[in-house]
């Protein structure tokens, strides 16, 4: 059964195909996650959006044995690469970035830091996943209906 897909008033009677629902999907969940890990990771720099050291637990601080700023610094590398894996290998960047927002979740909750947060960030781990599952998907299609 087609469905459609309402970008714009204008299209509003062009069906979209199963395939191009699935493509948009992927791609916003790929922008989605590529991207702001690059933002939350170069913002490890300025602390514009959040100071970051707050939500670090302390315990993190004993078993590495460096300051809360470098050891942000260095979270914000991680981020920024796993960001940029997304947009070039969205599958594997997804788990990457899944197990990455399950160990910043884990951290808050040992320390009961933040439980909000937490939480957020373990449903955005269902996000990231969801891009994993989908890639092979939309990729399969795209090879199938090239030929």
């Amino acid at each position: 059964m087609p469905t459609t897909s309402t970008l714009h008033s204008s299209t509003a009677t062009v069906p979209a195909s199963e395939n191009q629902v699935l493509g948009q999907l992927q791609l916003t969940l790929k922008l989605a996650f590529g991207l702001v890990p690059i933002v939350a990771g170069l913002d490890k720099f300025t602390n514009i959006l959040a100071h970051w050291e707050n939500y670090l637990n302390p315990l993190a601080l004993r078993i590495v044995p460096v300051s809360d700023v470098t050891f942000m610094r260095a979270v914000g590398v991680i981020e920024i690469i796993a960001g940029v894996i997304v947009l070039v290998r969205p599958r594997v960047g997804a788990f990457i970035v899944m197990a990455w927002l399950l160990a910043i979740a884990a951290q808050l909750l040992v320390g009961w830091m933040y439980p909000d947060v937490a939480v957020r960030d373990i449903v955005m781990a269902l996000g990231a996943l969801t891009l994993a599952r989908l890639t092979p998907i939309v990729q399969a299609r795209r090879s199938n209906s090239a030929i």
